[in-house]
């Protein structure tokens, strides 16, 4: 059987990835509409070399209105000099520009979600041909992978920074080294519910350790969260080879998210009211939230329990859900 060739990414960098120094540029992705006939998608980039050492790809806005990451990376991307790096850094703020120029979580262009277009295309949609861009030409360079994420406008979470189960046991241990240099107030194993055409999986495919800090949402950036993902980042480029200087230990908890148990869903629409705070411990069984019926006044409330014990790491918001939408995530503490 021959196998298709896929025809060269539409994608063009204006940075060279193997020139030394520090340079800022672009990932020019062609795109005509209304307003311009040849225009393109300009996606931000920047790339620092400095001698031999690993690749750390950082990228953030994977889902477009998540700002504490590319908070950070934009200040990072401001700040770094090449005489602090001992290898090349790979510095992408806000990987569908397009969703984070509107701030929506999935592009305006084409309704895709970047997070869940793996591989993508090069003759696809924007979200696939920009998927297409990261699978064929940025993870292969990649030696270490962070991709930035928060809750956005629908979920909060606990500060931590996570890494998935993996079959092979060597690269899932160097991806939990990055998530304990990370130093987050809270330390994740993660369990996804829906890992098909996600980044990380891609990256992970690859046989690259790839973390996923994770923190805060429901609103604009405060200033707790976008400091621990600065703080950490730089702690973590240290760790993995990449900057010069020490990791600044900082304590941390760990969660466990076991089974699908840890994801609580509403199967009723309406108004909701938490019963229980971030971080708080729940048994199972326990009511976390009720949801009243906002059709009309005079119906009671549905209460919506715990699948399982364990502590509150993230939650809806805001105020309204929808019969599907995940109420609750709680994950079990152990020791590292």
């Amino acid at each position: 059987m021959l196998q298709m060739q896929l025809a060269p990414s539409p994608i063009a960098a204006t940075v060279d990835f193997a020139a030394p120094g520090v340079q800022h540029g672009f990932l020019r992705l062609p795109y005509s509409r209304d307003d311009a006939a040849w225009g393109s998608i300009m996606t931000p980039i920047t790339v620092v070399n400095n001698g031999e050492g690993p690749t750390a790809l950082l990228t953030g806005a994977n889902h477009g209105d998540e700002y504490e990451g590319p908070i950070a990376l934009f200040d990072l991307a401001a700040t770094i000099r090449a005489k602090d790096v001992t290898g090349r850094i790979i510095i992408v703020p806000a990987m569908n520009y397009p969703a984070f120029a509107a701030g929506t979580r999935t592009s305006p262009i084409d309704r895709g979600n970047l997070n869940r277009s793996f591989p993508g295309r090069p003759d696809g949609s924007v979200t696939q041909k920009l998927a297409d861009y990261f699978q064929r030409v940025l993870l292969p360079m990649a030696d270490v992978v962070l991709d930035f994420h928060s809750g956005g406008k629908t979920l909060d979470f606990l500060p931590y920074c996570a890494a998935h189960i993996l079959p092979d046991k060597r690269q899932e241990a160097a991806a939990f080294e990055l998530v304990r240099a990370f130093g987050a107030p809270w330390s994740v194993r993660m369990l996804e519910i829906d890992a098909v055409g996600m980044y990380d999986t891609a990256a992970e495919e690859m046989g690259n350790p790839s973390a996923t800090p994770d923190r805060g949402g429901g609103g604009p950036p405060t200033a707790r969260p976008a400091g621990i993902a600065g703080r950490g980042l730089r702690d973590l480029l240290v760790a993995a080879g990449v900057m010069r200087g020490e990791v600044e230990a900082r304590p941390t908890r760990w969660l466990d998210m076991p089974d699908a148990d840890c994801f609580t869903f509403a199967e009723d629409g309406g108004l909701i009211e938490f019963l229980a705070d971030l971080g708080e411990a729940v048994e199972q069984g326990q009511p976390v939230a009720r949801i009243f019926p906002v059709t009309r006044t005079g119906l009671a409330p549905v209460a919506v329990h715990a699948r399982r014990a364990g502590l509150m790491m993230a939650r809806h918001f805001p105020g309204i859900v929808k019969p599907g939408d995940c109420v609750a995530v709680i994950g079990e503490e152990v020791q590292p």
